[in-house]
């Protein structure tokens, strides 16, 4: 490794840090290990595609019973449901309860990142720096990119205001788009 790689891997694990240690405090009030809410917060930001048990190991990067006693645990706390899929009843599709998705909007902004944006701003740079960064080691990784539809591949716009997966061929919502996907590809 360059001084430079470990220069960046350090910077990046030291600001990792801090913002765990920021939410670290609250999930100890609410018993809950960051895993867990890792678990909850990728749920909350999930398309109909990838809101699956093993969509959920798939982006955490555990096994699949490490991931079933992390959703006993938010599903015993109420903060996550399970629905069947309504065309094949095999599939269980797992999204945050209403508690669930008030404890997200709590503490998913950072109030540090938030004091520091309202403070000084971020340079546009910054966050695209960040995000080609993350891009070329996921690719480097091999795993799936897991990103926000409307910026994948196989989004499509066949008409004004809609929206279809050229995965799938299934229509898709506004909304849908906002969100992350397994199947992300990038457009390169």
């Amino acid at each position: 490794m360059t001084s430079e790689t470990i220069q960046i891997q350090q910077l990046l694990e030291r600001i990792a840090a801090l913002l765990r240690g920021e939410r670290r405090n609250k999930l100890v009030e609410l018993g809950l290990l960051p895993v867990q809410f890792d678990a909850l917060c990728y749920l909350g930001e999930c398309n109909r595609y990838s809101d699956t048990l093993m969509a959920l190991c798939e982006y955490l990067g555990q096994t699949k019973g490490t991931v079933s006693q992390t959703l006993k645990v938010l599903e015993k706390k109420g903060l996550i449901e399970r629905h069947a899929d309504a065309k094949d009843k095999r599939v269980i599709h797992l999204k945050p309860s209403e508690t669930g998705l008030a404890l997200l909007a709590e503490l998913t902004q950072s109030p540090l990142l938030c004091a520091l944006y309202t403070e000084h701003g971020f340079d546009s740079r910054l966050t695209s720096a960040l995000a080609a960064l993350l891009k070329q080691l996921q690719q480097t990784n091999g795993g799936r990119a897991f990103g926000v539809c409307h910026q994948c591949r196989y989004n499509q716009s066949p008409a004004e205001g809609h929206f279809q997966c050229g995965l799938t061929g299934e229509s898709l919502s506004e909304a849908d788009t906002q969100l992350i996907c397994r199947e992300y590809e990038h457009i390169d």
